[in-house]
């Protein structure tokens, strides 16, 4: 096999290129195309080093997926807040950097259904989609209320989570694509659901600040695999520093080999070498 590039690993790119999504390995700062690999014989070798992907300083594990310990502790971007945005601290000035805070979280967020192990409510930033949903491996999103900071979307969340699930299920993601949903109608069921909660944000941070989105309809979005696992077996590079086989498919941030699976988000970091 030959080596195709190495360097420190980070999520995959990944664009809406209709009918397909497109994916590429990003090493350090090389980016080499996924899908052309697909039906072929790929290695992907743990080359023994993990470089925090802020500091650079080196590190024997990987704390929120890229980052040495000291920086985990300090930066905003791996703060509480971040898993539970209900939770920002900024109004009270104790944000770990109040400027990042401006920057990503005071800024418009969307709450949105997609549908890839079945139906779940997130949040990201208005200019992530539909990025976000790439990298869940969903086959249909459809964003449902536009808010003027990532604390309300948490709060919004919060609220629609009571009926909806908002975790992906990742051992269905990668056993088959889920049945298409009526995203629009699950919408609609949750506004009147929640219409006592949602009106309450609204008196609270108003009308402007959160906004239902009736208008839209679901994207949907197809992914590049060849055959699903009929069993789903993880590598682990901190067992076994080699991923090979023949790589049949590509969902999420996911890599499907006729061996088994890997999330590649997981060792974002990790200083890789691919072979082919």
């Amino acid at each position: 096999m030959i080596e195709i590039g190495r360097g420190a690993i980070s999520k995959m790119s990944a664009r809406l290129d209709a009918p397909m999504v497109q994916y590429g390995f990003r090493l350090g700062d090389t980016e080499i195309p996924v899908n052309p690999m697909i039906g072929k014989t790929v290695r992907l070798e743990f080359l023994g080093a993990i470089h925090c992907t802020n500091c650079g300083r080196k590190t024997k594990t990987s704390f929120s997926q890229g980052y040495c310990y000291p920086c985990m502790t300090k930066l905003a971007q791996c703060d509480v807040c971040i898993m539970a945005p209900e939770k920002c601290h900024h109004d009270q000035g104790t944000c770990r950097d109040p400027a990042w805070g401006e920057q990503f979280c005071m800024t418009d967020h969307v709450v949105y259904l997609a549908n890839s192990s079945g139906v779940k409510v997130g949040i990201t930033r208005a200019t992530q989609l539909p990025t976000r949903w790439l990298d869940q491996g969903a086959i249909q999103g459809l964003p449902i209320v536009r808010v003027a900071t990532r604390q309300q979307s948490g709060f919004v969340e919060d609220l629609f989570r009571s009926q909806v699930a908002d975790r992906t299920n990742w051992r269905a993601l990668l056993k088959g694509d889920a049945p298409s949903l009526d995203l629009a109608a699950i919408r609609d069921e949750l506004f009147e659901s929640c219409s006592a909660g949602l009106l309450g944000l609204q008196e609270r941070f108003g009308l402007q600040a959160i906004q239902l989105v009736r208008e839209l309809e679901p994207l949907e979005i197809r992914y590049p695999v060849e055959a699903y696992p009929t069993k789903i077996v993880s590598f682990n590079l901190d067992k076994n520093p080699i991923a090979e086989g023949t790589l049949l498919g590509i969902k999420g941030q996911y890599l499907i080999f006729d061996t088994g699976v890997i999330n590649i988000r997981k060792y974002t970091a990790y200083q890789l070498a691919v072979h082919q």
